[in-house]
């Protein structure tokens, strides 16, 4: 056995000797015989970049500058009043979304497109005071339209695009994560529903886009924040949801205005001990009533601060958000059956769905 060994393995190695140094030496036979595998390299050009999310985008976001006209001297003027904001094409035919408070007051408004086209003659259709949102018309056809996805439900974490024009820079595009989903910034405002981030924006912004990395409609940014309260902060920004905006939308469009049901109170959500949740992951059960409104509806049908709304029209409270948007569409002058806790009595009441009047800014 040995001496077969003995035999066969010198002529084996120098066989595979001679093998290799004729593959080596030629390089036709070396690419026959070992295909050229490719190695995908992990790292492009393109690896981080989100210029074709903004170049999907960008074109539809335009420039606006509002002016409320005085008939005094401009040198003795002391209340015109001067807006610069952006906006976003949602329609091919010319209609905009953006800020109410862009617009607001304004006797002249000027739309400037990206590719330098300028609009004078701009119609207001409507406003929301509530939302903070106004759409625009202009008479264009075939215009660029932003991208829009119902089916996206942004996330904590997202990475979000705001294009805008800040400070009349010209257009420009800033970069963060969404940092929070259904923020309110007033307590009695249970009718808006924000995103925050942490992606500049700063005056001339509002009324631009939110964009996903894909490029996609993510909410409209908003200035007015920072602007109202007079604070200088960083990495703390909003944006009013595009679902939000498009409900807004489709009713000024229809009707030219918003109408909103209200029931006189607020509330937040409580688990099955009564707990008012303070987090993402225990289980709604109710909503508990605070800042009822003595003259409001509520108050009227003999609700009570305290009391734990468990159902409406019959559905269970398991989604705030959800309760208080039905509420907001129920149409004034509809009965709705509340049943609510008091301590451990469940009782009744029947609501007549009053209108939210809305506060000019």
């Amino acid at each position: 056995m040995l001496k077969l060994f003995r035999f066969l393995v010198p002529p084996l190695f120098i066989g595979l000797g001679i093998a290799f140094v004729v593959i080596w030496l030629s390089p036709n036979l070396r690419s026959a015989v070992l295909p050229n595998i490719k190695v995908p390299n992990p790292y492009s050009t393109k690896h981080m970049s989100f210029a074709d999310a903004v170049e999907k985008a960008a074109p539809a976001v335009v420039t606006i500058f509002s002016e409320g006209i005085s008939s005094v001297p401009r040198f003795k003027r002391a209340n015109t009043t001067q807006e610069l904001g952006s906006g976003v094409i949602m329609s091919s035919d010319g209609y905009i979304l953006t800020n109410y408070h862009v617009v607001n007051n304004a006797d002249q408004i000027m739309i400037i497109l990206t590719d330098g086209r300028t609009f004078n003659e701009v119609q207001i259709i409507g406003f929301d005071t509530v939302t903070d949102l106004a759409l625009l018309k202009i008479d264009a056809q075939h215009l660029p339209v932003i991208p829009v996805d119902d089916a996206f439900s942004p996330r904590v974490g997202d990475v979000v695009l705001a294009i805008g024009n800040p400070l009349n820079l010209g257009q420009t595009i800033t970069q963060g994560v969404i940092s929070a989903t259904g923020k309110k910034l007033t307590p009695d405002n249970s009718y808006s529903s924000l995103l925050q981030m942490d992606a500049a924006v700063n005056v001339g912004n509002s009324g631009g886009a939110l964009i996903n990395s894909n490029g996609t409609l993510v909410g409209l940014t908003s200035a007015q924040f920072r602007t109202r309260y007079n604070i200088d902060i960083q990495g703390i920004s909003f944006a009013i949801p595009y679902p939000l905006a498009k409900e807004v939308m489709e009713k000024l469009k229809r009707d030219g205005r918003v109408i909103r049901g209200y029931l006189g109170f607020t509330g937040n959500p409580v688990d099955s001990t009564g707990k008012v949740i303070t987090d993402l992951y225990t289980k709604i059960v109710g909503l508990k009533v605070n800042n009822i409104d003595p003259l409001g509806p509520a108050w009227q049908a003999g609700m009570q601060n305290d009391d734990i709304i468990v159902r409406v029209a019959g559905n269970t409270v398991n989604n705030p958000e959800t309760t208080l948007k039905f509420i907001a569409n129920t149409q004034p002058g509809t009965v709705v059956e509340f049943d609510a806790y008091r301590d451990t009595e469940l009782l009744t009441f029947k609501v007549t769905v009053a209108k939210l009047e809305s506060r000019m800014q």
